[in-house]
This record gives C-alpha cells, sequence and structure tokens, in this order.
C-alpha cells in the first residue's frame, strides 16, 4: 500500500517559499510559547547578540561569537522537535525514547559548552 500523498509537495515557486516561512514563524512561535529552555536560550541571545556585536574584536570573531549562541538555538529546536515527536507516539516510557530524549539532551548541553569555550577563548585573546 502507498503512503497518501502530501497535498504540499506539488506547491512550487515563491508560494512555497512564503508558506515555508510561515511555518518557520509559528515553529518559532510554538517554540517560544512552549518551551522554557528555548525562551531561555532566545533571552541570552538577546544579551550576547548585542554585546559580541559591541566588543572590540575582528569580525570573524564576532561572527564566531554570534554563530555559536545562533547555534545553540537551532539544536533547541531540534531538541524540542525530537521530543515533541517521541511524545506524540507514546508517552509510555522506552529505553528508545529515552534514548532519544537524552541524545538531543546532549546535543543542546555541547552547544551551551561551545557558547562558553567561544566566548572565553575570544575574551582572554584580547
Amino acid at each position: 500500500m502507498e503512503p497518501p500523498e502530501n497535498p504540499y509537495k506539488g506547491i512550487t515557486g515563491v508560494r512555497r517559499i512564503w508558506l515555508a516561512c510561515g511555518y518557520s514563524l509559528d515553529g518559532l512561535k510554538v517554540a517560544y510559547q512552549g518551551e522554557a529552555a528555548f525562551r531561555q536560550l532566545v533571552w541570552l541571545a538577546m544579551v550576547l547578540v548585542p554585546i559580541a556585536c559591541v566588543l572590540p574584536v575582528s569580525a570573524p570573531a564576532r561572527a564566531l561569537l554570534i554563530a555559536c549562541v545562533v547555534l545553540s538555538l537551532v539544536v533547541e529546536l531540534l531538541n524540542s522537535a525530537i521530543e515533541a515527536a517521541i511524545d506524540r507516539i507514546s508517552l509510555e516510557r522506552h529505553p528508545l525514547s529515552k534514548a532519544s530524549k537524552d541524545m538531543g539532551s546532549a546535543a543542546q548541553m555541547l552547544s551551551l559548552f561551545l557558547i562558553a569555550v567561544v566566548w572565553a577563548l575570544v575574551l582572554l585573546s584580547n
């Protein structure tokens, strides 16, 4: 049996881009409203990105400071998506569900560690 055809796959061109932007904004809104960790990272980004913009560092260093903060937001969005998908499948405790959620959490921990290391290296090298 073939899976049902996705009615959104036939949309192309500017309309597809417009719809994709809307879905992305919806995702950011859902993450901000429903995920405390994402909200905390947004507030952290609202502090760190302006600081990075005014620090007396080179453009590549500034880009690294900002990129690692944005990367952490991306990782949190993916981690939250994994958790939502697992919870959608079942709220029952299962070793694979735990492993998936734990790996998403580990990815976020590494991205936060990356922020600390990059910021420390850039700030201490000046």
